[in-house]
C-alpha cells in the first residue's frame, strides 16, 4: 500500500506541474516596472533675413538635436547641429545690375546711323559707399553727368547732352532674391539748397578750360535765348558744379565727396545741401580747411577719384587719379594721397606708386587708420584687351613719408606752391626727368636715397579681370562689406560714348548688342583684415 501510495502521488504531482505549465488555469503574475521612454529627436527650422552672417542674401537655418528636457521643443542648449541653406548669390560671378531711367533717347546713335540711344540715368558708377547701419543697403555716386569729347566754335571741350543734370547719390537696397532697387535719389545741393549742375568751375576755382557744349553743339551760355558774347552773354560755369567722384557715407547721415574739377571736397547734409568745403584756393570764402597748393595742378578729369574717412571718422583721406600736372604735364605712375584730420585740419601728404604710368586710382576705402584698400585701374575693355588691369590692392601708410613732415634740408625744399622740391624739382619732375621711356624706377631711387618712401602695397587683394573676366573699362567704386566680402561697381558713363565726337551707345562687345550698364559685383572670401 504504501508503495502504491508513493507511486499515486508521484504521478499525481507530475500531473499537477503540467497542468501549471500550461498555464490554462493558473494565475496571472505582477507587471515589471515600466522602461524610461526614449529622447525624442527634434529639427527646427528658422527663416534668416538678406544681411545674415551665414547667409548673406537669406535662406533657412536648419538646427536639429534631442529634447532633453521632454517640453516638445528644440532648445538653443538642446542643439547639436546647423546647417544652412542660403539663397543663390550671383553677385559673385556675372554681377547685378542697378536699375536706371531713361534722360532722354531721341538722338541718334553714332554707331548704328539712322538710330536712336538711350542717354541712362545710370551713371552711379564713380564711388559707393555702404550704409552705416543698414548691411543691405548702400550709396552711389553718378559724375557730373553725361558727356562726351567735343570740339566747337569756342574751341574744345565737353557735350553735356542734359546740361541740366545735378549730380547725385543713390540709395540701393540688395534684397534677398538678388536683385537691387533704387530706394532714393540725393541731389547735390549748394548752400541756399538750390541743386547743382555738373557744369565746369570757373579758372580761379579750377576749371578745367573745358568749353561745355549742348547736344547740337551750340556753346552753353548764360541765356541761351540770345547769341554768345564774351562779355554780356559769356560762357556758363558753375562754382558749386561738381564732377564727382569719392564717397563717404558718415555715422550721422551726412556725406563727404570729392571731385576731379578744383579738386574740392565737399561736405553735405542728408538732404545733399552743402555744410563744408575743402580745396586748394585760399581766395574761396566757401573753404574750412585748405588743401595743399599743390593739389590744384590736378591733371584736367584726373583729380581726386578716391575718398574714404577713418574707422572713427576723425580723418579724411583722399588719392589723386593719377599724377599731378605740377608744375606742368608730369605723366608718370607717382600719385598722392592725403589725410585731413577734421577736428584740427592737420594734413599729412603721401606719396602711391602705381603698377603703370597714368594708371587710375579710382577708389580709396580704409580698414584702419593705416591700412586701406586702393583701386587702381587703366581704361582698357577686357573684350579687347585680355590684359586689361582692374586691381584691389592693401596698402599700409605706416612706413611711408610724410612729405608735410619734412622740413628744408640740403637739397630738400617746401615751396608754398608746388609742394615738396628737390634741388628745385618736384617730385613729380624728378620722377619723370629720371625716366627711360616708361621706366620711372630711377626717379624713386632717387626719392628713396632721400629718405622718401611711398605708402607700402602689402598685398593684391583681387584681381577682376582674372576672377570675374570683368567687362567693364571703368572700375572705380568700391564698398568693404565685411572682413571677408567687398563690392564693385563699375561708371557706366550713362551709357552713353562719343567716336570723334559723335555721340553713341556705349557698348561692351563687337557686335553692339550689350550695352554697358552699372553693375555690381561682390567678391568673398578675401582677407579684408587689418595686421
Amino acid at each position: 500500500m504504501k508503495k502504491t501510495n508513493l507511486i499515486w502521488l508521484l504521478s499525481a504531482s507530475s500531473v499537477l506541474l503540467t497542468a501549471c505549465n500550461d498555464g490554462s488555469d493558473g494565475k496571472a503574475g505582477l507587471n515589471g516596472t515600466d522602461g524610461v521612454n526614449g529622447l525624442s529627436s527634434l529639427v527646427l527650422q528658422s527663416k534668416l533675413n538678406a544681411g545674415n552672417t551665414h547667409c548673406w542674401l537669406g535662406g533657412v537655418q536648419v538646427d536639429s538635436g534631442l529634447d532633453k528636457d521632454r517640453n516638445g521643443l528644440l532648445d538653443s542648449s538642446e542643439v547639436t547641429q546647423t546647417s544652412y541653406l542660403c539663397n543663390p548669390d550671383n553677385f559673385a560671378s556675372s554681377g547685378v545690375s542697378l536699375p536706371y531711367s531713361v534722360l532722354r533717347n531721341d538722338l541718334e546713335n553714332g554707331a548704328i546711323p539712322g538710330s536712336t540711344f538711350e542717354i541712362r540715368n545710370g551713371g552711379y558708377g564713380s564711388d559707393l559707399d555702404g550704409h552705416p547701419s543698414n548691411p543691405m543697403q548702400f550709396y552711389a555716386l553718378t559724375d557730373r553727368g553725361p558727356n562726351a569729347v567735343f570740339s566747337g566754335a569756342q574751341g574744345s571741350g565737353k557735350m553735356f547732352p542734359v546740361p541740366d543734370y545735378t549730380p547725385r547719390i543713390g540709395l540701393f537696397e540688395i534684397h534677398a532674391g538678388g536683385t537691387i532697387s533704387l530706394v532714393k535719389n540725393i541731389l547735390l545741393k549748394d548752400r541756399a539748397g538750390n541743386p547743382i549742375s555738373g557744369l565746369p568751375n570757373s579758372s580761379a576755382l579750377g576749371g578745367t578750360g573745358e568749353t561745355p557744349y549742348d547736344a547740337h553743339g551750340e556753346v552753353i551760355r548764360v541765356d541761351m535765348n540770345q547769341p554768345y558774347d564774351a562779355l554780356t552773354n559769356p560762357i556758363k560755369t558753375d562754382d558749386y558744379g561738381l564732377d564727382s567722384e569719392g564717397l563717404v557715407a558718415m555715422s550721422d547721415g551726412t556725406f563727404w565727396v570729392s571731385d576731379e574739377y578744383g579738386p574740392h571736397i565737399v561736405h553735405y547734409s542728408a538732404d545733399g545741401v552743402e555744410i563744408d568745403r575743402i580745396n586748394a584756393f585760399p581766395e574761396d570764402e566757401r573753404i574750412h580747411f585748405q588743401l595743399p597748393a599743390e593739389f590744384a595742378n590736378r591733371w584736367a578729369n584726373r583729380g581726386m577719384e578716391g575718398l574714404t574717412v577713418t574707422p572713427d571718422e576723425k580723418t579724411l583721406v583722399g588719392i589723386m587719379q593719377s599724377s599731378l600736372d605740377n608744375p606742368s604735364k608730369n605723366r608718370t605712375d607717382l600719385t598722392r594721397i592725403v589725410t585731413i584730420n577734421l577736428e584740427t585740419g592737420v594734413q599729412a601728404q603721401y606719396l602711391y606708386k602705381q603698377e603703370k604710368g597714368s594708371n587710375s586710382n579710382s577708389a580709396i576705402k580704409a580698414l584702419s587708420a593705416t591700412q586701406f584698400l586702393v583701386l587702381e585701374r587703366d581704361g582698357a575693355f577686357f573684350n579687347s584687351t585680355p590684359s586689361a588691369m582692374k586691381h584691389v590692392y592693401k596698402i599700409d601708410l605706416s612706413s611711408a613719408t610724410n612729405l608735410e613732415s619734412l622740413t628744408d634740408s640740403g637739397s630738400i625744399t617746401q615751396d608754398a606752391a608746388l609742394g615738396l622740391m628737390v634741388s628745385g624739382e618736384t617730385l613729380e619732375q624728378v620722377v619723370k626727368n629720371s625716366a627711360v621711356g616708361n621706366d620711372f624706377s630711377a626717379g624713386w631711387a632717387k626719392l628713396a636715397s632721400l629718405g622718401i618712401t611711398p605708402a607700402e602695397k602689402v598685398d593684391l587683394i583681387v584681381d577682376m579681370v582674372s576672377t570675374v573676366q570683368y567687362p567693364h573699362d571703368k572700375m572705380e567704386g568700391l564698398w568693404v562689406i565685411d572682413d571677408g566680402r567687398l563690392g564693385v561697381l563699375n561708371d557706366d558713363d550713362f551709357a552713353t560714348w562719343s567716336t570723334n565726337g559723335v555721340l553713341e551707345q556705349k557698348y561692351l562687345d563687337n557686335t553692339q548688342s550689350r550695352v554697358d550698364s552699372n553693375t555690381l559685383y561682390i567678391v568673398n572670401g578675401l582677407d579684408l583684415s587689418t595686421n
